[in-house]
């Protein structure tokens, strides 16, 4: 579940509302046909975000089975892609109050930036060898929970 809210966070999609054959239908608008995709994945799992708003809020509608729930992410900062850092980042403020940074990004970037021994680590880069030995790219996701005093 927290890869798909990473996913569903982490991106600069804009999500637009209109008429379509007499319903309200939910379009998204994105810089890149990636993060569209990502998105649109998002929304399939469960996991849809609606909208951003005037206060910065990413509100999300979230369906785990049959409960369904709105969420909202206070938005703090965003970190864009570029080609140096090959790395997105948003940093967030979750409905408990907890500061939560997350990163999506080309897998030799965050792979160096792990924290060493962490559980799936050698799982995860025997997986990523075998993906790239077939030419498949790859996109990890990092996220890390931070206190007020690290963020500020």
């Amino acid at each position: 579940m927290r890869f798909i809210e990473c996913l569903g966070i982490c991106h600069t999609v804009i999500a637009e509302h209109k008429e379509y054959k007499g319903n309200s239908t939910l379009f998204y608008n994105a810089s890149s046909p990636d993060e569209l995709a990502l998105v649109n994945g998002m929304r399939h799992f469960g996991f849809t975000f609606r909208e951003r708003d005037l206060d910065d809020n990413l509100i999300i509608d979230r369906k785990i089975g049959d409960i369904e729930e709105k969420i909202s992410y206070k938005l703090l900062h965003v970190i864009e892609f570029n080609s140096d850092r090959k790395r997105m980042s948003v940093i967030v403020k979750t409905e408990d109050d907890r500061i939560m940074i997350v990163c999506k990004g080309a897998d030799s970037i965050i792979n160096a930036r792990l924290r060493e021994g962490q559980e799936h680590a050698k799982q995860t880069n025997k997986d990523l060898e075998k993906y790239a030995d077939v030419g498949l790219r790859t996109l990890l996701i990092a996220y890390k929970y931070v206190d007020m005093e690290f963020y500020e």
